[in-house]
């Protein structure tokens, strides 16, 4: 295998157990998995669709398969499966639906929908009639939403947690909100995210013949950023791969900056314990920064607990200090940092699109794109506005669910107004009262003549007619003419309701008209590039990859070129820059002051190490003296973190920009200089 170093080409080559990669970073990881899928095919025989890679965004999914077919012919490579947890998922419960009780075109319950369903849930009265106010609902509901999702990722259903013996009012109200939750999903058709990773281990865990049917499909399982799984995943490759020695896995549990979402870096000790036969290979050489940021890294997270002991190194040069730049407040925080870009930028000729900002929390930001725009610096800001968030996009995604589900009425009651259609609030009440009495969904119960009896003749005669309007859509995404194809079905969807006139009166301007038609018709050409890639596929398909793409990809935006990216240092994993800037270097922020009172240092810790090991060249951190906090002034505490780094390797710089050093200074001048003439042309 060309361009590998020893343990690279020693960890490709292990097939005789399984085996757990430890990758520092920039140590060459992809390289590694995707080295290993050539081998597995060209050297060991393996057909490629038996062969399964899975890692956490579709960004690294197409990464990987795309550097495969760059080693061996894409005609060797047919039929890998190389994709997300939550693909395999998906495509695991779409085999199996009928154990799972769900009908083909089932739903995927994104964020929005599950919160909508969750407050509904929490806003029917209990036993005893007592129904919470709102104000109670907002109180609790995070926290609710949360231990339901934290439930499911250790694989704990409704029924296990019943019989968990509690006095706790909290657990017991949870708990009762929990299976509600999941019986009102199984009468929509429906799972929401986190299903895709449990449903199909307890599939395997109660179907032992399934488990089998899969594991002769899958007969060599890869594992990208193993410290990131949760117990339910970690539960789903353990089921996969049972005794067979088919298995490797790459993590660093120095990057496992997740734990708040369900993360267990544990999970690579447990390896040990349930596959004894575990071969570890240590991936420490780094191809990214220099020594003295190496160092840097070392040095910090040598202050946390290690399972498995590893220390990064390079050929690359010692390079420069690490620059500490500490100002007054926020403000001259912000005006100093971009200053500094600025400056490094017209003096050494560097594309903007070198340079990286991070931050701990997203709120940090708007002051640093106020400099940037006043610098008329272009730049990019991470986790920005979804596009699936927009109104017009989720409206129209709505239809499509409910073409695909029939039982989808989440989706039903988005779309039953949108364009108004003369039904009011009273006759979707009264409808919704027939549908849980008759116990259909609201868009079958639209065509049962005793609604009738419930509803004015005018009012069902519209329910009627959307009913038969979507009927008919349906109709033709399952014919064999041409009008099957699931674009021209969108598009006539579209043309129907005359959803372009009804953006125009809804929007505020003329403008903004035009910018919500262009969404719509970017979601058309998104499924259009989705249905040529997959010509073979149906609307239900379509829409379950959009779903998913809209809940995964919301933080994979691609850094467009010659900006400077702006983003959270959780953001920033898997990415590198030349030269990074890490600010907010203070206690309560770095760590967080959340972390600090809970006692979970580490993962701060790791989080500043993932930081620390983005930058390639040079690195830059920021601190103030005095910070705005809660509406009021308060002295900042520098972070814990800066006291554990080399210290001979820190170069401390005090004051605003007016401090700036020597040439740095002039080119900042100049620089102001020619923002100053593109302004004036």
């Amino acid at each position: 295998m060309p361009d590998l170093n020893r343990r690279q080409q020693q960890a490709v080559e292990h097939i005789d157990s399984p085996l757990l990669v430890l990758a520092g970073a920039g140590s060459g990881k992809t390289r590694v998995i995707t080295n290993k899928i050539a081998y597995l095919i060209q050297q060991c025989g393996h057909k490629a669709h038996t062969i399964a890679s899975v890692t956490f965004t579709n960004k690294a999914a197409r990464e990987m398969k795309e550097r495969v077919s760059q080693i061996i012919p894409r005609s060797q490579i047919r039929g890998l499966r190389v994709s997300t947890f939550h693909t395999l998922g998906l495509n695991i419960i779409k085999s199996e639906l009928k154990l799972l009780g769900l009908k083909n075109g089932f739903s995927i319950f994104d964020t929005h929908d599950s919160h909508a369903l969750l407050k509904d849930l929490m806003r029917q009265p209990d036993a005893t009639g007592i129904t919470l106010d709102e104000e109670t609902i907002k109180e609790h509901f995070e926290n609710i939403s949360k231990q339901i999702s934290n439930w499911k990722n250790d694989c704990l259903t409704p029924e296990q947690l019943t019989h968990q013996a509690s006095t706790d009012p909290a657990f017991t109200f949870s708990v009762k909100i929990y299976s509600e939750y999941n019986h009102h999903l199984k009468t929509y058709n429906a799972v929401d995210f986190d299903d895709l990773i449990m449903l199909p281990v307890l599939i395997f865990i109660q179907n032992p013949e399934v488990l089998e049917k899969w594991r002769n499909r899958i007969r060599y399982l890869l594992v990208d950023e193993y410290q990131d799984t949760n117990t339910t995943q970690y539960q789903l490759v353990k089921l996969l791969v049972g005794d067979r020695t088919s298995l490797t896995v790459v993590g660093d549990d120095d990057q496992s900056i997740y734990c708040w979402r369900g993360a267990k870096p544990e999970n690579l000790a447990l390896l040990e314990k349930d596959f004894p036969q575990l071969k570890v290979i240590k991936l420490e050489q780094n191809y990214r920064s220099t020594k003295t940021i190496l160092k840097a890294a070392n040095t910090l997270i040598a202050n946390n607990p290690h399972v498995f002991e590893k220390a990064l190194w390079s050929r690359l040069s010692n390079g420069e200090s690490i620059r500490v730049m500490r100002v007054p407040d926020e403000h001259k925080e912000a005006a100093r940092v971009v200053s500094s870009l600025v400056a490094d930028h017209f003096r050494f000729k560097r594309s903007y699109g070198d340079y990286a900002i991070l931050y701990r929390g997203n709120h940090q930001s708007r002051l640093f794109e106020k400099q940037l725009r006043e610098q008329q610096v272009p730049y990019f800001i991470s986790g920005g506005t979804s596009f699936f968030s927009y109104t017009e996009v989720r409206d129209m995604l709505s239809y499509l669910r409910l073409l695909v589900n029939p039982d989808d009425d989440n989706a039903f009651l988005r779309v039953i107004n949108t364009p108004r259609r003369q039904i009011g609030s009273t006759t979707i009440e009264r409808l919704s009262q027939y549908s849980t009495q008759s116990k259909t969904s609201l868009l079958t119960a639209c065509g049962h003549l005793a609604l009738n009896g419930y509803l004015p003749e005018k009012a069902v005669q519209r329910l009627s007619e959307f009913a038969n309007w979507i009927e008919r859509l349906q109709h033709h995404t399952h014919d064999s003419s041409d009008e099957s194809n699931p674009i021209k079905v969108v598009e006539q969807l579209i043309v129907d309701i005359d959803y372009d006139t009804w953006l125009y009166e809804t929007s505020n301007n003329e403008k903004q008209a035009e910018k919500r038609i262009e969404n719509v018709n970017e979601l058309i050409a998104w499924l259009q590039r989705l249905y040529e890639n997959e010509p073979e596929s149906s609307l239900e398909d379509l829409v379950s990859k959009m779903i998913l793409l809209d809940i995964m990809e919301r933080n994979e935006e691609d850094l467009a070129n010659d900006q400077v990216a702006l983003m959270t240092i959780h953001a920033s994993k898997g990415l590198e820059f030349p030269y990074v800037y890490i600010v907010g270097m203070e206690e309560e922020l770095l760590p967080h002051r959340t972390s600090i009172e809970e006692e979970n240092i580490e993962e701060e810790r790791r989080l500043c190490y993932v930081g620390i090991t983005r930058a390639q060249k040079e690195l830059t951190f920021s601190l103030t003296s005095k910070r705005k906090q809660y509406g009021e002034i308060i002295d900042s505490e520098p972070s814990r973190f800066l006291d554990e780094l080399p210290q001979e390797d820190l170069h401390w710089l005090e004051g605003g920009t007016q401090q700036l050093e020597g040439e740095e200074r002039k080119e900042f001048g100049r620089a102001s200089i020619a923002g100053i003439r593109d302004i004036l042309g």
